[in-house]
């Protein structure tokens, strides 16, 4: 095996922001007003993440989950959460074959590159325990037998605001294994505007084709894993998580699994800024969206309507950022 040298990683990067700028490009085309939400989910997509998009029903979260699938040519699964929803209707099931007079593994919608779960906290937590193993391990278990799941594999996941009706909150566990959560907002009236000449007629995401390939995300993950992370970098990024978990304001912390997707998706945002090193900044810029919708906040910060995302960004100021950037 080739050991890869700086001049292979920076070929790569070069590979890299060609095709992320084609996928980002086509999202954008869909999805007006938003750049930073779209850097946002190809960042995820390229740290072998998974994405939780937040908000009230009506801003674009389904329509944004839709644009990122459809702008890479790989096989694409959609499903709708509902209360009746079963834990076997997302990993399939075992069915009798009368025929072959033996049973035959009937593959769910979670056999896909990538799985667009709609309305995820409206099913029961029972059923949303189905997504554990899938994205944790990239595997499927069903009656004894395990199933690989095919690489690339990111869930994006929508899901409104628990206060609104028919909704349950998603347990801490599934939670923790969402890479980044992200809030749509709402547009501003430009790209509202822009959005009734665009959508008014038909859906933009009619005419939206492919401008990248399964292998090529591939190609593109094995980069931004060679994307270098001096220990000064290691060490700032555990020191912020550790922070979480000693602020009073806080009852639960981050988890270990926080802090290696913070440094994933560090990773592969000094990729997309054609860096093949880790700065603190890309820690900072990614702390909450990936660390805040992992914590939870004590009584006494509820009372106070003390957010989390307040709380992670007060500790991005004060958590000391290490002197030697690289290393």
């Amino acid at each position: 095996m080739a050991v890869s040298t700086q001049g292979d990683i920076g070929r790569g990067l070069d590979g890299l922001a060609e095709v992320a700028s084609k996928i980002r490009g086509a999202i954008e085309s869909v999805i007006e007003g938003k750049p930073d939400v779209v850097r946002l989910a190809l960042t995820v997509l390229l740290a072998e993440g998974h994405l939780l998009i937040e908000d009230v029903p009506g801003v674009g979260k389904t329509m944004l989950a839709k644009a990122l699938a459809r702008s890479v040519d790989c096989s694409v699964r959609r499903v709708q959460f509902t209360p009746d929803l079963l834990p076997s209707d997302i990993t399939g099931v075992s069915a009798y074959n009368q025929e072959l007079r033996e049973f035959e593994f009937k593959p769910g919608p979670v056999f896909a590159n990538i799985v667009v779960g709609d309305e995820i906290n409206r099913a029961s937590p029972k059923t949303q325990s189905a997504l554990l193993e899938c994205m944790e391990e990239r595997q499927v278990t069903v009656d004894g037998t395990t199933y690989v799941l095919e690489r690339p594999f990111m869930v994006v996941a929508t899901q409104n605001p628990v206060e609104m009706e028919g909704t349950y909150p998603l347990p801490e566990a599934q939670r923790d294994r969402f890479t980044a959560r992200i809030s749509m907002g709402y547009p501003d009236p430009g790209a509202e505007l822009e959005m009734l000449d665009v959508h008014g007629q038909s859906s933009p995401l009619d005419g939206l084709v492919p401008v990248a390939y399964a292998s090529d995300v591939r190609d593109l993950i094995e980069v931004v894993r060679r994307v270098h992370v001096a220990t000064p970098v290691k060490h700032y990024a555990i020191d912020l998580v550790t922070a979480t978990r000693n602020h009073p304001e806080l009852r639960l912390g981050a988890s270990p699994r926080a802090t290696l997707h913070l440094v994933r998706a560090a990773r592969a945002h000094a990729a997309l800024n054609d860096r093949d090193y880790v700065l603190p900044d890309d820690l900072q810029e990614l702390a909450v969206p990936v660390l805040a919708h992992r914590l939870l906040p004590s009584s006494e910060a509820q009372v106070e309507r003390r957010l989390p995302e307040q709380v992670v960004a007060d500790l991005v100021d004060r958590v000391p950022v290490p002197d030697g950037r690289r290393g």
